[in-house]
């Protein structure tokens, strides 16, 4: 099978994804999660005429002139309005957010009048309407503010709680079976032996999970054999997962028993090579209803595989439109960089800005898609097209951002 291109190898990933289940949730617990419906105000915003200051509400007329003299017949505060009704030479002390009685207009602000007793004077005359957010300056009932596909950051979120939503219908969580493999890997803190390693992917990968709105589940380390590995995926299948993650065995070795430990159990191939670096051995598939992205166990070539391919999934699944966006972004060169050959590179970048605030990744010297401490480091992924000519320092460039 020949390589393709992370364009299209993105697009066979994403081509099968359809929304999954709706459930209603409390807004309470909405927080990263998309709406399966369109959301619209269940009320108008604010609900009356409400002070956006601490003064007096008059009307504008008597406060046009400095050492105007009004009498103080009430108070108006938040949640305990005023319900008479401000005439002539009048005024009710009011607080920020409280509704603006019946007959006034404006808000005469506290630092330009002076009160004694039950007389307000005029120090600095205020305009007409002036402090007065009006009734519906937010929104109206039955305005639609909130669409289907759109996931809930803290501002929408405050949004929908507003529009007094006290539920929310979404889009069920992806359950993400995460599959760690190797004879070599140890978890963190348990001896390892001179011949292995600390393993890492799996934190990563869960990491992104997370941040894509998906729930993670870890399967654990399976070793190099076709009963371990059987195991796992028995495993994933049995924790209904909708996507499996296998972490290393994706090329073609001895040792790499993945592609054939699926296919042994009913796996359907997409494709398993891109025509990228790092993460060439990339194996997509599917078993039954469930997902399957068999990422490189080198950690970088992992990181950005999980990056490129499993968040754009994991939030297809949950009716994201957006979820095939080019997240890219352009930026300068920091550096000079080499003719790129026929596979797509991201190369890890450190970060800063230009005195105009443009952002300037410079490539690492060494890029070994082994370096976990060079990926942290990294603020972001040059993207360079395959057979891209060289380029000089201070020339244009696409940006990952990390």
């Amino acid at each position: 099978m020949s390589l393709i291109s992370v364009e299209e190898a993105l697009a066979r990933v994403l081509e099968p994804a359809k929304p999954l289940g709706v459930e209603t949730i409390a807004i309470d617990d909405a927080a990263g999660r998309t709406l399966a419906a369109p959301l619209a105000s269940k009320r108008t915003q604010p609900p009356f005429n409400a002070s956006a200051m601490d003064g007096f509400a008059v009307r504008g007329a008597d406060v046009a002139t400095i050492g105007a003299a009004l009498k103080v017949i009430g108070e108006s505060a938040a949640g305990h309005r005023f319900n008479g009704r401000v005439g002539a030479r009048e005024a009710v002390r009011i607080f920020t957010g409280a509704p603006v009685p019946e007959g006034a207009d404006t808000v005469l602000l506290q630092e330009h009048a002076k009160r004694e007793g039950d007389t307000v004077t005029v120090e600095i005359a205020e305009g007409m309407g002036k402090h007065v957010r009006a009734i519906g300056l937010d929104f109206s009932l039955g305005t639609q503010l909130l669409s289907t596909g759109h996931r809930l950051n803290e501002r929408s979120l405050a949004l929908a709680a507003a529009m007094d939503h006290g539920s929310v219908a979404v889009f069920r969580r992806p359950r993400v079976a995460i599959l760690a493999t190797g004879d070599e890997l140890v978890r963190p803190g348990e001896a390892a032996r001179p011949d292995q390693i600390v393993a890492s992917n799996h934190l990563t990968v869960a990491a992104l999970v997370r941040e894509a709105g998906g729930h993670p589940i870890q399967l654990g380390i399976a070793g190099d054999s076709f009963f371990a590995l059987e195991r796992g995926i028995i495993a994933a299948e049995t924790e209904e997962a909708d996507i499996l993650i296998t972490l290393g065995g994706a090329s073609v070795g001895d040792h790499d028993l993945v592609q054939s430990a699926l296919t042994r159990r009913g796996m359907e191939l997409g494709f398993w090579r891109i025509a990228m670096r790092p993460g060439k051995p990339l194996i997509h598939g599917s078993l039954g209803g469930m997902s399957i992205l068999g990422l490189p166990g080198n950690p970088v070539s992992s990181y950005v595989c999980a990056k490129l391919f499993l968040m754009p999934l994991i939030r297809a699944l949950q009716g994201d439109p957006e979820a095939g966006r080019d997240p890219s972004e352009p930026a300068i060169l920091g550096c000079a960089v080499r003719q790129n050959d026929k596979r797509q590179d991201y190369l890890r970048s450190a970060l800063t800005l230009d005195p105009d605030g443009l952002p300037i990744a410079t490539p690492y010297d060494v890029q070994d898609s082994s370096m976990i401490r060079v990926c942290a480091e990294a603020g972001a992924l040059v993207i360079r097209k395959p057979n891209a000519p060289p380029q000089e320092a201070g020339s244009r460039c696409r940006i990952l951002r990390l």
